[in-house]
């Protein structure tokens, strides 16, 4: 038998889980797909935004993964700093496959960043999806003015949050403490800014479009903008999607705006700025001051010196994510990646035996959900290639046995399930479907365990 762990619950560690026990040149593989949470899924749970249900639907394609006889889902188990180390899960398994993802948001690099009413675009994701880590976060919805900063689907999607009717929330399965601060939210105007033109942007039509079928907002762009795009002329040269995105804009510029007052919010995208500072008032942001940038002819950009002021006391930085070292693990800084080869774990240069990489964290945070396929598909091509000498060493009969014996409480499948029931009885509790709970107690307690001590390092 091999008995391989895949760390991360996501699209990736699925995938990967599901070619191992699907192939047949070895007959006899055993998966464990571990996880820090206590929930499946990872960014499908975690990321996608609540109104987005036919995309959430694909938590029922990872449902019937994990549920293969041959998987366990083992949540609430750490690797890394606070938890299990790489070398002690390691002795628990003969192939340990890491699929953690990009868990941080690339920064600005600008003054006034950190300032009070300044966040992180994946920091406000994870609060209207219930992530635990993001329970009690607090945004300025107070404010009157919000700028989005860049020009990308997280992007889109908080500013369609933003821009969207509490009322239009509540049949999703939204938190309920997020549902009522966006019911109280006094945002009315969001600027959705990008350094680069609409034909550069990196959102998908689909997403874009859908900011133009909010009923209570509408959508401007300013056509000086658009002129300073290349494509905006002749879009041509330009492939399929960037001329679709292209024709939206275009379409929204020609519009025009509402009547002042016709729509209770409304969207502003504007192209060509980039961000060098963000203004304070009172301690808070208060503006955010842009350049004007225009193409330099080689398919990159250049400042204008001309300089533009957008007000706003709401500031969210959707500009990439980035991958995080896990510690006993290599990591390029440079690339935010482990250094793989094939999928291998690279150590001094050399494979480390056993130590394997797939999705964000082997490539970088690029691609689609169905990017992740081919890439655990090379991966596990390494793992049954190198499977012959990883199965001739000798393992404990049952790594969760260890990792009681540490004082870790995982949550297996009966326990998520668990955490599942106790989120339709809160939905019922509220009139509403099911609904997420928001905090490590409630999903702990939901799956029947406490929280795990932090373990030493080993």
């Amino acid at each position: 038998m091999l008995r391989v762990a895949v760390v991360g619950s996501g699209p990736s560690g699925v995938y990967t889980a599901q070619a191992l026990v699907r192939q047949s040149l070895v007959p006899d593989v055993r998966v464990d797909v571990l996880d820090r949470l206590p929930c499946p899924y990872g960014l499908v749970r975690y990321g996608v935004a609540p109104d987005h249900e036919k995309i959430k639907s694909l938590q029922n394609t990872l449902r019937a993964v994990l549920e293969d006889d041959r998987i366990r889902f083992v949540g609430h188990v750490e690797v890394g700093a606070h938890g299990l180390t790489p070398a002690g899960l390691l002795r628990l398994y003969h192939a340990v496959v890491y699929c953690v993802g990009a868990a941080k948001d690339r920064r600005l690099g600008v003054p006034g960043e950190d300032l009070p009413g300044s966040y992180s675009a994946t920091d406000f994701v994870s609060w209207y999806s219930a992530h635990p880590d993001a329970a009690g976060s607090g945004f300025a919805l107070g404010a009157r003015s919000a700028v989005v900063i860049g020009v990308g689907n997280v992007a889109v999607d908080v500013t369609r949050i933003l821009a969207r009717g509490a009322a239009e929330l509540r049949p999703t399965d939204v938190p309920h403490d997020a549902l009522g601060a966006l019911a109280g939210s006094r945002v009315r105007q969001v600027h959705m800014v990008g350094r680069r033109g609409p034909s550069q942007a990196k959102f998908t039509t689909k997403e874009l479009r859908e900011l133009g079928s909010l009923p209570d907002a509408s959508v401007q762009v300013d056509p000086a903008d658009l002129a300073l795009d290349p494509g905006f002329a002749d879009a041509s040269a330009l492939p399929a999607v960037n001329r679709r995105n292209l024709d939206v804009v275009r379409g929204w510029a020609a519009a025009g705006e509402d009547a002042p007052g016709a729509r209770a919010r409304s969207i502003r995208l504007r192209f060509f700025l980039r961000p060098v500072e963000l203004l304070a008032e009172d301690g808070r942001v208060a503006a955010v001051r842009f350049e004007r940038t225009v193409p330099d002819g080689a398919g990159g950009l250049r400042g204008t010196g001309a300089y533009e002021e957008i007000e706003a006391q709401l500031v969210l930085r959707a500009v990439g994510y980035r991958g995080v070292p896990l510690d006993g693990l290599p990591f390029d800084p440079a690339r935010g990646t482990v250094p793989h080869e094939a999928g291998r774990v690279l150590r001094d240069g050399a494979p480390s035996a056993g130590e394997y990489v797939a999705g964000w964290i082997k490539r970088g945070p690029t691609g689609v959900i169905g990017t992740n396929r081919p890439c655990a598909k090379e991966t596990v091509a390494s793992v049954l290639e190198d499977a012959p000498a990883l199965s001739a060493r000798p393992l404990p009969d049952e790594p969760l046995d260890v990792l009681r014996d540490t004082g870790l409480r995982p949550v297996e499948w009966p326990g998520w399930l668990a955490i599942e029931e106790a989120e339709r009885a809160l939905g019922r509790s509220l009139g509403r479907r099911s609904v997420k709970i928001a905090d490590w107690e409630g999903l702990l307690s939901a799956a029947g365990v406490g929280m795990a001590p932090q373990l030493p390092a080993a």
